[in-house]
């Protein structure tokens, strides 16, 4: 699968390592049948989010991501827009460790594009499940990039 990934900096947040994070969504999207994957995700925080939200949705809220979706079948095509600032925020909410919630994040956005809403309860229990297979996936590819000689 021809897979591009490339991630910008608004803000003093950054990627520790990006190659893992391009490997694992990779899979993810693999995972579920995507033919070609081409991604860059903005960090940014809630003030550049937020005019976003407005300028483009028309939504005066803040939020932890917007993913403006390209995508054609499955050649996943899409601009995602993190809030760095709500996702530390939604962490301590919902006290997990900004890892994990910034890895559910960026999940989420690319399942948007392979299909998955939120609009509804049952939409939400099904990307939230689709979630913790990505987070799981994630888990299981950093580990074994650690343990292999």
């Amino acid at each position: 699968m021809d897979a591009s990934v490339d991630f910008t900096y608004q803000t003093d947040f950054v990627l520790v390592d990006e190659q893992m994070f391009v490997n694992w969504l990779t899979k993810c999207a693999k995972q579920y049948s995507a033919t070609s994957m081409a991604l860059v995700y903005a960090f940014m925080d809630d003030k550049a989010l937020l005019e976003l939200n407005l300028k483009y949705l028309k939504h005066n809220t803040l939020t932890d991501i917007i993913t403006f979706d390209d995508t054609v079948g499955k050649d996943v095509d899409a601009n995602i827009a993190i809030s760095v600032t709500r996702v530390r925020e939604n962490a301590a909410v919902h006290q997990v460790p900004f890892d994990e919630e910034l890895i559910r994040v960026v999940s989420h956005g690319l399942l948007h594009c392979l299909g998955f809403k939120d609009k509804t309860t049952t939409q939400q229990a099904e990307m939230r499940k689709a979630e913790q297979a990505c987070i799981q996936l994630f888990h299981v590819e950093q580990n074994k990039e650690k343990h292999v000689s």
